[in-house]
């Protein structure tokens, strides 16, 4: 009996032993079968990065007009009014993204940066005073959240509700292919109050994203309700949840990793240097889905039209032909500019930028006042979820300067 018949290739987003460690399916699926079907669920995936990186490019042949996830509820030509613009193909992604720009701009984003510094403190500094603490709880699961509610205008006492509603978002059930229904109820909570948000911002406008994206016009043409309502819920679920989980990521592998994060703890200007190479080793989007509009050809196999197609970013990052000893956590490559985290051509990540800023300032702050840290391995507990990887509870113990 050969060693396929015993331990057959199987490839599940879904499934909760994949969740605690997907890299080892990666390899074998770059090595043994770089386009992978699945009949059962109904999906194709690359896993090569340079298969990946063309995915990305190639987004004429590769549609993202039924959205981005594998779950059946949320996959269609109804994508974009939860996902706005990554639901899109051009000329409307093109059109959405450039109004959305109009007020989601740069220097909008870079003001940001004192108040990222002062939110941070406000969650870190007590949590470090108590010495023993829940990193997502008390740090990760609110600096992001509470970001993007800033930038949005949402009032203070609010955050803590929508956070809630945002986590149950994402969360997949042990068995269940598709969308529960505790996610979709939460997800229409969250667009009724975004909806009267904007309907408030309609008759007195303030100084908040949200009234940027009302105003915003180009060539006469503005957006939609509709159109900023989308999003708005993008910011909540791909905005929020990816940092917090970005965040959490870097948190777990430096504290499996002593002696990597001992450098940067030595030495905090490095911090970003910890955060790419999170990135690249345990990226908080691990696939992000496609449909082919053609019959493609991929390593002699033809996938028809109409199929789903996963882009695997958490594997591409782990590819040996483009990241030396890519299982090896080490901060302080100099290959992580070749990341996909952010996907890549003319859908690359809009709040890549906003991302990268919150976890810099936010490992930054941790770095500056902690000599070394524990995480209690054990007591972790990790987000299920088709797409996003990361911790919903990561217990740790910290000794301070």
């Amino acid at each position: 009996m050969t060693e396929a018949l015993i331990d057959p290739l199987v490839f599940d987003p879904y499934d909760y032993d994949l969740h605690e460690d997907p890299y080892p399916v990666y390899a074998r699926l770059r090595a043994e079968s770089p386009i992978y079907h699945n009949p059962e669920i109904g999906f194709w995936a690359l896993s090569r990065h340079a298969d990946v990186l063309r995915g990305f490019r190639d987004h004429t042949r590769l549609s993202s007009a039924n959205g981005v996830s594998l779950d059946p509820a949320a996959y269609g030509p109804h994508a974009h009014l939860v996902m706005s613009f990554l639901a899109m193909d051009d000329p409307r992604h093109a059109r959405l993204r450039r109004l959305v720009s109009r007020g989601f701009t740069p220097r909008r984003v870079a003001e940001l940066e004192p108040r990222i510094r002062e939110l941070t403190r406000r969650y870190l500094e007590p949590a470090l005073d108590a010495g023993e603490f829940d990193w997502v709880t008390e740090v990760a699961g609110k600096l992001p959240m509470d970001v993007v509610s800033e930038l949005m205008g949402v009032p203070s006492g609010d955050r803590a509700e929508l956070r809630r509603l945002a986590d149950l978002v994402v969360h997949r059930e042990e068995g269940v292919l598709d969308v529960p229904q505790a996610a979709v109820e939460a997800s229409i909570t969250l667009m009724g109050y975004y909806k009267d948000m904007i309907e408030q911002r309609r008759r007195s406008r303030t100084e908040d994203l949200t009234s940027a994206l009302l105003d915003a016009e180009l060539d006469g043409d503005a957006l939609s309700d509709q159109e900023v309502l989308g999003f708005m819920f993008l910011m909540v679920v791909a905005g929020n949840e990816t940092t917090t989980k970005l965040l959490g990521n870097a948190a777990y592998w430096g504290g499996r990793f002593p002696g990597q994060v001992a450098q940067v703890l030595d030495e905090p200007q490095r911090v970003p240097e910890w955060v790419e190479e999170t990135l690249r080793f345990d990226t908080s989007t691990q696939a992000l889905a496609r449909t082919t509009t053609v019959d493609i050809v991929y390593h002699g196999q033809t996938v028809p039209a109409g199929e789903k197609m996963l882009l695997l970013l958490g594997s591409a990052n782990r590819d040996p032909a483009v990241f030396p000893d890519p299982d090896e956590y080490r901060i302080g490559r100099d290959s992580t500019n070749k990341l996909v985290s952010f996907g890549g051509g003319v859908h690359f990540c809009l709040g890549a930028h906003l991302a990268r800023l919150e976890a810099n300032i936010a490992l930054d702050e941790f770095a500056q006042r902690v000599t070394h840290y524990e995480i209690d391995v054990d007591a972790a507990e990790r987000v299920h979820s088709s797409n996003v990887r990361g911790f919903a509870a990561l217990p740790m113990k910290v000794q301070v300067r």
